[in-house]
């Protein structure tokens, strides 16, 4: 349950015990007033008001609802001693909406509403209107009240579980997103691996075994082989290579390949996508273009996710002697120090990572509410 609500909680039953108290009082002294004997009506008020304290610390649960029976008793006993007491009904059908379910808590009203219409005819005082009238409205306003404010308690506290479960299931499943990433970035690392071994066994390696051997031999005649074999292996050096490069990037500048991952995230999504390129666009190394490339991915991948936004603008610029990339949204944004402190954003890290590798930084500027910004600079 929430603080605020907590407090509610509080403030409402401490407004009960108090109105509580203060009808005993009153109602006592007029009792007193009206004829009836000093010392009956005080043992009497004081032994309802210790019953009242007990239950309201210690009564729980079923216990509640006998307890409530037993200050309905207490009541019923002080009716005897003077009519007068027939105010205490109404913080008895505050607590019967609270205490009991429905049923009984109706069944508890009916008790208590014809004690107080009965009362003032036991002790010979002429019936009126307002007699029947008086315990009739405010017990049933008093009833309502009750019963209304326990079930909207009731509704608070589900809807804060259900929101508290939706929460912890979110979190679940960022924690489940993370490790399927992970185990898939692990298996694609681990084919690429295997791949580039058998490339480099296919090729490199038995060439060069190849040309170890004719070396050895001192064979002058075998140098145009040895060459042919060189300049082989190092054609399918360059290949694999190559192969390295992301094919976004293939016959392509890296503006171009920048435009294609904004028009595929606008086809997808509706955001709304616009891509700022220098008009003399630095000439960058092919590293330093599969960097700036793998962070706009991975950027433009939360954006897509997380971001809720209707524009996200990327600018592709020369600062000097480095090249900036940054990709800014109008979306929701976020806490960057709550971001900051989780171990397991692997594709912050990722960022970075590659970024240092090079000699780059990356900075991230994000308020909730306030949209974000990633600036990623590297030495060109």
């Amino acid at each position: 349950m929430s603080s605020d609500r907590r407090r509610l909680l509080r403030a409402a039953r401490f407004a009960l015990h108090l109105i509580t108290v203060a009808l005993v009082v009153v109602t006592t002294v007029r009792a007193v007033v009206d004829g009836a004997e000093l010392l009956p009506a005080a043992l009497a008020a004081g032994g309802f008001l210790a019953w009242y304290g007990a239950g309201a610390a210690f009564a729980h649960g079923r216990a509640a609802g006998w307890w409530l029976v037993g200050l309905g008793a207490i009541w019923t006993a002080m009716l005897a001693l003077s009519p007068e007491f027939v105010w205490l009904s109404f913080p008895l059908l505050l607590l019967a909406g609270h205490v009991l379910t429905a049923r009984w808590s109706a069944l508890f009203a009916a008790v208590v509403l014809a004690a107080a219409i009965a009362a003032p005819h036991l002790h010979g005082v002429e019936v009126t209107f307002a007699h029947l009238a008086g315990p009739l409205l405010g017990g049933g306003f008093a009833l309502a009240v009750s019963l209304g404010y326990d079930a909207l308690l009731r509704d608070a506290v589900e809807r804060e579980e259900l929101i508290a479960s939706l929460l912890r299931a979110q979190h679940e499943m960022a924690g489940l997103q993370d490790e399927l990433a992970r185990t898939q970035r692990d298996a694609g690392a681990a084919r690429e691996r295997t791949r580039l071994a058998r490339d480099l066994h296919d090729t490199i390696a038995q060439e060069l075994s190849s040309v170890s051997l004719l070396a050895r031999g001192g064979d002058a005649d075998r140098m145009p082989q040895i060459d042919a074999l060189a300049q082989h292996s190092l054609t399918e050096l360059r290949r694999i290579v190559a192969a390295l490069a992301p094919a976004e990037l293939e016959g392509t500048a890296l503006a171009g390949a920048l435009q294609r991952l904004l028009d595929a995230l606008a086809a997808d999504t509706g955001i709304r996508a616009e891509l700022d390129v220098d008009e003399a666009p630095p000439a960058l190394p092919t590293p330093v273009e599969v960097t700036l490339l793998r962070i706009a991915q991975s950027a433009l991948a939360n954006v897509r996710q997380h971001s809720a936004a209707d524009l996200v603008r990327v600018v592709l610029a020369s600062e000097g002697d480095r090249a900036v990339l940054q990709i800014s949204d109008d979306g929701r944004g976020f806490d960057t120090t709550a971001l900051e402190a989780r171990t397991r954003s692997y594709g912050l890290i990722a960022m970075r990572s590659r970024l240092r590798e090079l000699g780059g930084e990356l900075r991230i500027d994000s308020a909730p509410g306030e949209g974000t910004t990633i600036r990623a600079e590297v030495g060109r």
